[in-house]
């Protein structure tokens, strides 16, 4: 039937040559989905079985995404979601209800102890904080409603490693499931289901995206009924994700290899440098000896990132710890890490009896792509001009 122009807007004939091939993943954007017909209409979340159905649970760039994460950290099904935060929140929701009872570490991701206290607290869900290097001894902490135990290695600022096969083992002895933020790791330091985790997950935003400019985060799985329960969670949470984003995260994949290669031996040098410095008490960085764990971290790991604290000396005040960030140069003061900018933050952890006697001394510094010596020259002059105070 003949076409209006205003018609052909929308409902176009025209032809262009097919068979176009390239290197990048082609940018799928789309909430509608199109059926073949009426009788094929359906709202199924799991598009990888039964095909593409809405927007809102993915389009082909997604999916890629989402199937290459799988396969770097060897698991079965992979969900994708906004942020690392609401791949947390994700997996909380899923698996728990009222009356049910967690182990989450003390040193755990702030944001995700604040889930825990000021959110799901309200909906009868119990938490205990334990103490990050309690291995095999988490056994006394299991109730019989336990249902899952989070760990999170290295700890957030403070870097505790922990012994994850030890607490897998404890945990899958009374049927309790172990799930693992393994974002320092990049998914691929460490290889959380060989070592007894039976939920992996990461903020993708960190070092698969690796530019500071995108926000997502994944979910790992190898048990089937896990994988349906974080899919019909994920559905009527409205978890989706942005194709460009995505887009951004594939070719963040591409030169994960050798980012992570160059920021591992800057940060150890870095870290050595640090630990001779008089005016650092500790530097908490798990390839080092001094580190919490590091024994622990040279049994498992396969590597380490950028991203370590240092203590500075206990009479340093509050005021000189942020003097100290703020004379840095090149060092910028931002939330998140991973990307090719490095960053210093200052911490104030207090007095809590669940933490380490820190207080308000540590900094958290995230290392980049910037030549070594100019990161360790700037560290140098800041250092210096704290220490003349």
């Amino acid at each position: 039937m003949p076409k209006t122009w205003q018609t052909k807007l929308i409902h176009s004939d025209a032809k262009i040559p097919q068979g176009y091939r390239s290197l990048a993943t082609p940018v799928y954007r789309g909430s509608t989905t199109v059926f073949p017909s009426a009788s094929a209409v359906n709202d199924s979340w799991d598009q990888v079985r039964v095909g593409y159905t809405y927007g809102l649970y993915g389009t082909p760039t997604t999916l890629e995404l989402a199937a290459r994460i799988c396969e770097l950290e060897s698991g079965e099904q992979t969900v994708l979601t906004p942020g690392g935060q609401a791949a947390i929140s994700l997996i909380d929701f899923a698996l728990l209800q009222a009356c049910d009872h967690m182990l989450v570490p003390a040193s755990v991701y702030a944001p995700n102890r604040k889930l825990t206290t000021d959110l799901l607290s309200r909906f009868g869900i119990q938490t205990t904080f334990y103490d990050p290097a309690i291995g095999s001894g988490i056994s006394a902490l299991i109730r019989k409603n336990t249902r899952l135990i989070w760990t999170e290695s290295p700890g957030s600022i403070t870097m505790e490693v922990q012994d994850v096969p030890a607490i897998a083992a404890a945990a899958h002895e009374r049927g309790v499931s172990v799930v693992l933020d393994n974002t320092w790791s990049a998914g691929v330091l460490f290889d959380a289901f060989a070592h007894g985790v039976d939920i992996t997950t990461q903020a993708v935003t960190k070092y698969i995206g690796g530019h500071s400019d995108v926000l997502l985060g994944s979910v790992t799985v190898r048990d089937e009924a896990i994988y349906q329960r974080l899919g019909a969670a994920r559905q009527v949470m409205g978890y989706g994700v942005s194709p460009d984003d995505c887009s951004l995260a594939l070719r963040g994949l591409q030169t994960l290899a050798v980012r992570l290669a160059a920021i591992e031996v800057s940060a150890l040098s870095i870290a050595t440098w640090l630990a001779q410095r008089p005016e650092v008490e500790r530097v908490l960085h798990p390839a080092l000896a001094s580190c919490p764990g590091h024994e622990i971290w040279k049994r498992d790991f396969l590597g380490s990132s950028g991203v370590f604290s240092i203590v500075l000396k206990r009479e340093t005040t509050h005021r000189q710890v942020l003097d100290f960030v703020n004379a840095l140069k090149l060092f910028k003061v931002g939330w998140s890490w991973a990307g090719v900018t490095s960053l210093a933050v200052a911490y104030n952890i207090g007095h809590a009896a669940d933490r380490p006697a820190y207080e308000h001394r540590i900094v958290r510094l995230n290392i980049g792509l910037e030549s070594t010596s100019d990161l360790i020259a700037d560290l140098d002059q800041a250092l210096v001009s704290l220490r003349a105070e």
